[in-house]
């Protein structure tokens, strides 16, 4: 296939151009200097030129807090970009992937969400991606995902490590819970997703769900710090409050993905171990 990916020198889009490459396939990988999705014509000029099979879209304004201070500009990237590709995707016959999030939930329910429960974003960031989701179409193969790290870009596990190696004590919320997603995992069930072209939403995580805190815990550990330097808060005792409200659950149940026929993306501690190696290497 020849596969253009959006986003592509990011934290997942490097992952997804990595795995795709070494399955054999063309890939145009293209960052925001190269394609600013939010400029149709140029998206519908690249999307010509490079006319491919399928397009993955991993660009997206996903500063949370900032969202909340810039939501046009929310607005113009998260949902207006992922309309802009679906058009230009029509325009050349390509399968369009487009990666969602755990944020177009509230965070109510007291169970893992499912493809079919009903979104109720309670910020700019996840009413903006639910706004790309439903540009996408019905066609489109919708990936959501949650708290994304890998080897490249910024994330919560290169976020610890730093803080950690400044020592004191650190805090993190036991009140918010999710399932870390990993890009070495990630990047290659998004490659099958691209290849097998199923349509529609699905959740894709790594498996374990935990708390902040109790991901931070696993990464001191894992990185040979010790695991009692921080301590639980819940969300009301930030200080400053962030912006942006956070789901207090963002567990998300993969069943479609299983459904399709796939096995269940790693245990989260795996990927973990794995991308501390490299980092610390």
């Amino acid at each position: 296939m020849r596969i253009l990916v959006t986003g592509g020198h990011g934290q997942l889009g490097r992952d997804v151009t990595t795995s795709a490459r070494a399955r054999g396939h063309e890939v145009v990988a293209l960052d925001r200097r190269a394609l600013d999705i939010t400029d149709s014509d140029a998206v519908h000029t690249t999307v010509v030129d490079a006319a491919p099979d399928a397009i993955v879209n991993a660009a997206a304004f996903t500063a949370v807090d900032a969202c909340e201070a810039e939501p046009e500009r929310a607005e113009a990237v998260n949902a207006g970009g992922v309309a802009h590709l679906r058009t230009a995707a029509d325009d050349v016959g390509a399968h369009l992937v487009t990666v969602s999030t755990d944020y177009v939930f509230d965070g109510t329910l007291d169970r893992p969400y499912r493809e079919d429960d009903e979104p109720n974003p309670a910020s700019v960031y996840g009413r903006t991606k639910l706004g790309g989701e439903r540009a996408a179409g019905a066609d489109a193969t919708v990936v959501r995902t949650s708290w994304v790290c890998g080897e490249h870009g910024n994330n919560m596990v290169k976020l610890v490590l730093r803080l950690a190696a400044g020592g004191g004590d650190l805090a993190f919320v036991d009140d918010q819970r999710g399932n870390p997603s990993f890009t070495a995992d990630l990047g290659p069930a998004l490659v099958t997703l691209t290849e097998t072209a199923p349509g529609g939403i699905v959740h894709l995580t790594n498996a374990g769900a935990v708390s902040w805190f109790e991901f931070v815990r696993e990464i001191l550990g894992a990185s040979g710090h010790d695991p009692a330097r921080v301590r639980p808060i819940a969300t009301a005792e930030l200080d400053p409050p962030r912006p942006a409200p956070r789901p207090a659950n963002s567990v998300l149940a993969n069943d479609r993905w299983v459904a399709l026929g796939h096995s269940p993306l790693r245990e989260h501690r795996e990927p973990l171990r794995e991308l501390i190696a490299k980092l610390q290497s």
